[in-house]
């Protein structure tokens, strides 16, 4: 019975300290007086001095190494360093690129979350974001309006493909330059404000926001604000804001996927004549696949492995990952036929050069920037995809909420709406758990990246919920519609999220790969 006694004392102890995570001493102490306790008989009501003997020496060891191990120097000498170096010599050197990736973005609250014990007021503290009066007045009018141009069933099955009109409409709004600051033509929206406004027109196409989301994604305008020369700004920047010039990004590869830095799209620094005189460039050879807006790009962003052998840029051989900027029309650039990604009807393809020459002033930042392409792409990437996907998510997620509570409603069985049926209940109950989830997020995450914030731990993570929290709830629209939903057709309102899901599961990090590395 003292045997029990003793146990349950030293689970409660040993429980308690582990929670409050205390230092190494106190466990020492605790170690210690539990020891006294059982030596001294005194649960068994035999009390009497600690037996002196070998075995009563011993039971003092763990107090002893525990007290010891409490000293910062004893346990970085006999613990930490032997352990540092053995896990050392087993794991892989971090290369450059994972170096860059893992030092890219900012960390905020999630540090609080991985601390294990997180400091809430922190994340209660985070201010909501309030849209500009120009920013509303462009949610309420043009946003409007462009989500009335738009018949998803003509431009998913009938046309495939975005009508001209809303081409020209999205153009002259400015809704390709929405994250382009004002100085160079944009409308320099806050983040709080893109996302509203691409979460508005997802919620009628989700075609359609992919041509409006990639602009103002990780591509050309976004690195050009950011790294680009005064020449490059100047030039590209109004055009991309005004429509005059239509952006893809060329990341993806056939031999390289979420690994994007193993690519093998090669350049060699050389010299070479473009526009009548010799000149210093860049000789690339490329082939890429699934790139959105492709097919219709005018300015073509390129990431490549850039070399230079004879080393007439001073930065060795192998300067690394780099990225330019190539007119789709430049002599070499081979634009492919379109992809169709779920049967989508926004342009997605290929494209691929042999032998190209560009003059080194077209990398993006000019001279000084080569070699930096992974570091500006993860910097990048780590504020863009916090917003892009989780806004057309949550849109999703809202509008699944929308239809089939009120299909429910009016659907009856038996006499009853269904919505009354408990089989039905639970996936209508977890519709809305996925709406008020996927907008809770989404807000919260968009103001963080709104006050100057670049979550990359974050924004892999809402990417990845929100887009499997959107799967699930599409599912369980789709359940509950039962045939309602699969006959296609003008007034068929699932469809279009159905098929698009596995896009946005897919881009910007396949969720089976982000689940497993982030």
């Amino acid at each position: 019975m003292a045997a029990v006694v003793f146990l349950l004392i030293s689970l409660g102890i040993f429980l308690a300290l582990g929670m409050r995570r205390s230092p190494m001493w106190l466990w020492a102490v605790a170690v210690g007086g539990l020891t006294l306790l059982w030596q001294s008989g005194l649960l068994a009501g035999d009390l009497h001095w600690p037996d002196p003997g070998l075995l009563g020496a011993l039971a003092w060891i763990p107090t002893i190494v525990l007290g010891l191990l409490s000293v910062p120097a004893v346990r970085r000498a006999a613990v930490v360093e032997p352990a540092y170096g053995m896990v050392r010599g087993i794991l892989p050197k971090v290369s450059d690129t994972e170096a860059q990736a893992l030092e890219a973005g900012t960390v905020g609250f999630d540090a609080e979350l991985f601390s294990g014990t997180p400091d809430w007021n922190k994340l209660q503290a985070i201010p909501a974001i309030q849209l500009s009066t120009e920013e509303q007045a462009f949610l309420d009018g043009p946003t409007e309006e462009l989500c009335k141009m738009i018949d998803d069933w003509q431009v998913r099955h009938a046309n495939r493909e975005i009508p001209e009109a809303i081409w020209d409409f999205v153009k002259q709004n400015g809704f390709l330059g929405m994250l382009i600051s004002k100085e160079h033509g944009g409308l320099g929206f806050s983040a709080q404000a893109q996302s509203l406004i691409l979460g508005k027109i997802a919620s009628r196409s989700p075609d359609v926001v992919t041509i409006v989301m990639v602009p103002n994604s990780l591509g050309p305008g976004e690195l050009i604000e950011k790294y680009g020369t005064d020449a490059q700004k100047h030039h590209f920047l109004p055009r991309l804001a005004k429509g005059l010039e239509v952006p893809c990004f060329s990341l993806t590869g056939p031999t390289s996927g979420s690994d994007a830095a193993t690519m093998r799209d090669i350049g060699y620094v050389t010299k070479g004549t473009y526009d009548g005189k010799e000149t210093l460039g860049i000789r690339l050879s490329w082939d890429k696949r699934y790139i959105t807006l492709g097919p219709k790009a005018t300015l073509v962003g390129l990431a490549f492995r850039l070399f230079d052998p004879d080393n007439l840029l001073d930065k060795g051989e192998d300067v690394g990952i780099t990225l330019a900027l190539i007119p789709a029309d430049h002599p070499g650039v081979n634009i492919g036929r379109r992809h169709l990604p779920s049967g989508a009807a926004f342009p997605n393809g290929p494209n691929w050069g042999k032998d190209v020459f560009i003059p080194i002033d077209w990398v993006i930042g000019g001279e000084k920037m080569v070699g930096a392409g992974w570091r500006m792409l993860m910097e990048c990437l780590s504020a863009g995809r916090a917003i892009s996907l989780p806004s057309s998510a949550t849109s999703g997620a809202k509008m699944m909420l929308r239809v089939t509570s009120a299909y429910a409603r009016i659907r009856k069985q038996f006499g009853l709406p269904v919505s009354r049926m408990e089989g039905v209940e639970e996936p209508l109950v977890r519709i809305v758990e996925t709406a008020y989830v996927n907008e809770a997020a989404r807000a919260m995450t968009a103001a963080m990246v709104s006050r100057g914030e670049k979550p990359s731990v974050i924004s892999a993570l809402m990417k990845y919920q929100t887009t499997e929290k959107l799967r699930r709830a599409v599912n369980d629209a789709m359940d509950i519609h039962g045939g309602r939903a699969i006959c296609d057709g003008p007034s068929n309102y699932l469809q279009s999220a159905y098929q698009m899901v596995p896009v946005g599961i897919t881009v910007e990090g396949a969720n089976i790969l982000t689940r497993t590395l982030i």
